[in-house]
């Protein structure tokens, strides 16, 4: 076989895999699509964007599918854990880069890693018998079963994502840019703050995308630890029910091809729609942050 038919062959390979992986994502969205659009027919795309009131199994028939108070507590909990660990995960990058030592990493590194593969149960239940306790008693709550609780649980967990992508836009910044600083008389922390983070900032935010498309679509660590109060909720200390655990929960014990069964293909449908514009997003400032290198 000469080389140059390996070559076509081996091109073809992994352009049928990508086709493949267009093919598998096509698929999950017609899926949810076709059995999304009874629900949307029958009640109304209305209906569920502008209610707040999720009760599909109300007394007399007279059920409710508003999904804003799902879409608000996801978006709570998504937000309330990049406050906590866009800060941590940079600046954790920042050291890994910057300040740690060769044998200091190759120690964090491996532990980030184990962090990254812990399951997202055992974050809920963390969250359940350290956090919760802890909170309730910090802020004199009856419990710590809400939105801030879910918060840390998923900061946990988009973590590694975080440091270690942020880690490697940092550094990619050109050593030339860091002599360049200290030889104008600038310091360590001058040049990392004025000149490394600022050089990286687009590789950054990219992890800080990824991150986030991570959070969204957790489910066990949330429906742990939120509480799962399907109402609309007025802080970060109420419980709240996020559109993964209202799935969860629901379509295991909903009869099939029933309005409530398409309602929660809804559900679905807007949580892909929101995560595959969140990973769109970072991929198309990944991909402009590589080309500017």
């Amino acid at each position: 076989m000469n080389y140059k038919l390996r070559d076509n062959l081996i091109e073809k390979f992994f352009l049928l895999n990508g086709i493949i992986v267009i093919l598998i994502l096509l698929g999950i969205f017609l899926i949810l699509l076709t059995n999304s659009w009874p629900a949307i027919r029958s009640i109304g795309i209305s209906e569920f964007f502008t209610s707040a009131r999720w009760n599909p199994t109300a007394y007399g028939g007279d059920n409710e599918y508003g999904i804003l108070a799902k879409i608000i507590s996801t978006l709570m909990v998504t937000f309330g854990s990049m406050i906590i660990a866009v800060p941590l995960g940079v600046a954790a990058a920042a050291y890994l880069s910057e300040v740690a030592s060769i044998r200091v990493r190759s120690i964090l590194k491996p532990a980030l890693e184990i962090l990254a593969s812990i399951p997202s149960v055992v974050i809920g239940f963390l969250g359940i018998v350290v956090f919760g306790p802890l909170i309730a008693q910090t802020f004199n709550l009856p419990h710590g079963l809400n939105a801030i609780n879910g918060s840390i649980a998923l900061a946990i967990m988009a973590l590694p994502t975080i440091i270690s992508l942020s880690e490697d836009a940092l550094s990619s910044v050109p050593e030339e840019y860091r002599k360049a600083s200290l030889g104008l008389g600038a310091n360590r922390w001058q040049t990392l703050t004025r000149v490394t983070i600022p050089a990286s900032l687009s590789g950054i935010f990219a992890a800080v995308m990824l991150g986030m498309g991570r959070a969204i679509g957790e489910t066990m660590a949330v429906l742990m630890a939120t509480g799962n109060a399907p109402r609309m909720p007025s802080s970060f200390f109420s419980s709240v029910q996020t559109m993964t655990a209202t799935i969860a929960i629901e379509l295991g014990e909903v009869p099939y091809y029933t309005e409530h069964y398409h309602a929660l293909f809804v559900i679905g449908l807007v949580l892909f729609i929101m995560t595959f514009l969140v990973n769109l997003a970072s991929d198309i400032i990944l991909h402009r942050y590589r080309r500017e290198e």
